[in-house]
Parts: C-alpha cells; sequence; structure tokens
C-alpha cells in the first residue's frame, strides 16, 4: 500500500465528500448556509459593504444576538470580513469576500425566486389546504359507515 502525502489525502477526502452522510462536512456547511438570517446577510451584502446598524436595519426581524451570532459564523467560514475602524461610536463593516460573493450569487438567487413566485406558491398552498380541509371533514363521515 502506498503512503500517500498530506496533500494527496486532503484531496481524496475533497473527491469524497457526501452531504447527505450527517457526519461529513459538507452537511453541516449547508445546515449553515440554509439558514435564513445567512442567506439574507449574503444577499444584503451583495450590494457591498455595509455597518453593522445598516444590516440590522435592513433585515427585518432580526435580533442584535441572532445577527452577532451570523456575521461571526460567517466571518469564521471565511464568507465575509470584518472591520473595524476606531471612531466615537466604533465604526464595524461587513463585507464579503471573494468566495461570500461566489456564495452570493446562488443565494441572491434563491432570494430573488422567492420574491418572484411567491404568489404562485400561495395558490398551490390555498389549494392543498382547502383539499386537505375537505378531507378532513369527509374522514369523520367515512368512519361511520
Amino acid at each position: 500500500m502506498a503512503t500517500m502525502t498530506a496533500a494527496q489525502r486532503r484531496e481524496q477526502a475533497r473527491a469524497e465528500y457526501d452531504a447527505f452522510i450527517r457526519s461529513c462536512p459538507t452537511n453541516q456547511l449547508l445546515g449553515r448556509l440554509s439558514d435564513k438570517w445567512v442567506s439574507l446577510v449574503v444577499a444584503a451584502l451583495s450590494a457591498g459593504p455595509m455597518r453593522y446598524s445598516d444590516l440590522g436595519r435592513k433585515l427585518a426581524g432580526v435580533s442584535p444576538k441572532m445577527l452577532t451570532q451570523t456575521l461571526r459564523s460567517l466571518e469564521r467560514d471565511g464568507i465575509l470580513t470584518r472591520t473595524v475602524t476606531p471612531s466615537v461610536p466604533v465604526r464595524v463593516d461587513y463585507e464579503l469576500t471573494p468566495l461570500g460573493s461566489n456564495l452570493a450569487l446562488l443565494l441572491t438567487a434563491v432570494k430573488d425566486w422567492a420574491e418572484t413566485h411567491f404568489d404562485e406558491v400561495r395558490a398551490a398552498r390555498e389549494r392543498y389546504d382547502a383539499e386537505y380541509a375537505e378531507d378532513a371533514v369527509e374522514a369523520p363521515e367515512s368512519q361511520a359507515v
């Protein structure tokens, strides 16, 4: 059995990534990337750098704690950078890295899809709910027979 260099082992592991396996790191990364706040932060930053306070206003409903956690996780993953400018008050800016800009293409497309197709989704939900409501009403009658 031939020995492999560390680079060869990393390349083999990369080729063997399988996001369908729970313990695979790519499965965990998909979990993080599928978070709605991650998607919205990345989409917001795709337009350019933003301050923390601007992000908080842009992302309606995000708590300061959730925004901070999301930004830290994205910084840790190399998706964005955080720049602190000493001033009073301190200025903190966030900007996508090249890796984050690449991801933004995908996540912005998903956001745009949701905005474009929501009326169709709502109509499908209404049809489903109407059908399900009919089934729920019919079920007790069929049991009486």
